[in-house]
């Protein structure tokens, strides 16, 4: 009877729970004995299994974060952590491992691989920063962020004020870009693009000139400090501007079908890729059509944003 383990890493993101459910309950369909990490990889090092049944993963799949808990743990990538995670999950006669994480999981991942534990991993992270996939996570994000948008339009209406909405991602800006085209901003900000100042300003002047009671600037986080750019919007508009950063609300509640049903094919297909004999991939997919790529060709893989988007919204914002 093959052994398998499940756990999650990083950040989390909406739709884990209902990846940890596939997996543990298409393991013990394929008669498989599965285990839950609490934790993540310090779980993993500490040695905090429990075994999993049918019930353990009953009504989760629509509940945010993760049952399992998550960490970041420096101490995996050690010689020391990865040799005392190996001997944990040997001692148990578990030889596979799935791991449900974004990409610094992934990397461990990976690395975690070449100990001789057959490693599956699963892209889940709201930024949508992995390489060859689209994330479990990202469509919650974004209609959280759209969500957002939406009522703070609703004000900024009501009192004819710009307003910046700062949104999550890292070095990527799949979320302010897709929340940003979606709700309509007037100026998207992200960090695969040097922002051009005036060029808000410009935007933000055609719309007073047209008679336009509101302005909505959109910025992904650590792009440009949004407290100097309201200063530089009000000193050159003469406009109220306002700030509002949404921060960790968009990891947060209830996965879309979008992800459930992400996570759920993903999960499936982990099992599935270790039941037949599958070693050391991640599994990619944008819908329910999921296929397994070499974590090697991952973690050496590059992500590039669809600037296309990024030209639609600069026509229609206008």
């Amino acid at each position: 009877m093959k052994k398998v383990a499940v756990l999650t890493s990083g950040g989390d993101a909406p739709g884990m729970n209902a990846a940890i459910r596939a997996v543990v309950r298409t393991g013990i369909y394929r008669n498989m004995l599965v285990y839950g990490v609490n934790h993540g990889f310090e779980g993993l090092i500490a040695g905090q299994f429990t075994k999993m049944s049918l019930g353990s993963v009953a009504d989760i799949i629509h509940r945010g974060g993760t049952v399992l808990k998550t960490s970041r743990s420096r101490t995996f990538m050690t010689d020391n952590g990865c040799q005392k995670a190996f001997e944990n999950l040997h001692s148990k006669g578990i030889e596979n491992l799935v791991v449900i994480g974004g990409n610094g999981s992934i990397k461990g991942a990976y690395e975690f691989s070449k100990s001789g534990i057959n490693t599956v991993a699963i892209p889940a992270t709201i930024d949508n920063d992995i390489v060859y996939t689209r994330s479990i996570g990202f469509d919650t994000a974004i209609n959280t962020a759209l969500e957002a948008i939406n009522r703070i339009r609703d004000t900024a209406t009501s009192h004819g004020r710009i307003f910046i909405i700062e949104v999550m991602g890292r070095d990527c800006g799949e979320i302010a870009l897709s929340a940003g085209v979606a709700g309509g901003a007037e100026s998207i900000l992200i960090p695969e693009i040097e922002p051009d100042l005036h060029q808000v300003i410009e935007k933000i002047e055609m719309g007073i000139e047209r008679g336009k009671l509101h302005s909505i600037i959109i910025v992904a986080e650590g792009v440009y400090p949004v407290m100097e750019l309201r200063d530089f919007i009000q000193e050159h508009t003469g406009h109220e501007t306002r700030v509002s950063i949404l921060g960790h609300m968009q990891r947060g509640g209830m996965p879309t079908a979008v992800d459930r049903i992400l996570a759920s094919c993903m999960g499936k297909a982990a099992i599935d890729y270790i039941a037949d004999g599958g070693s050391n991939v991640m599994l990619s997919g944008y819908d329910i059509k999921v296929r397994p790529i070499p974590l090697q060709e991952v973690i050496h893989g590059s992500k590039t944003l669809e600037l296309d988007l990024f030209e639609i919204a600069r026509i229609l914002a206008r």
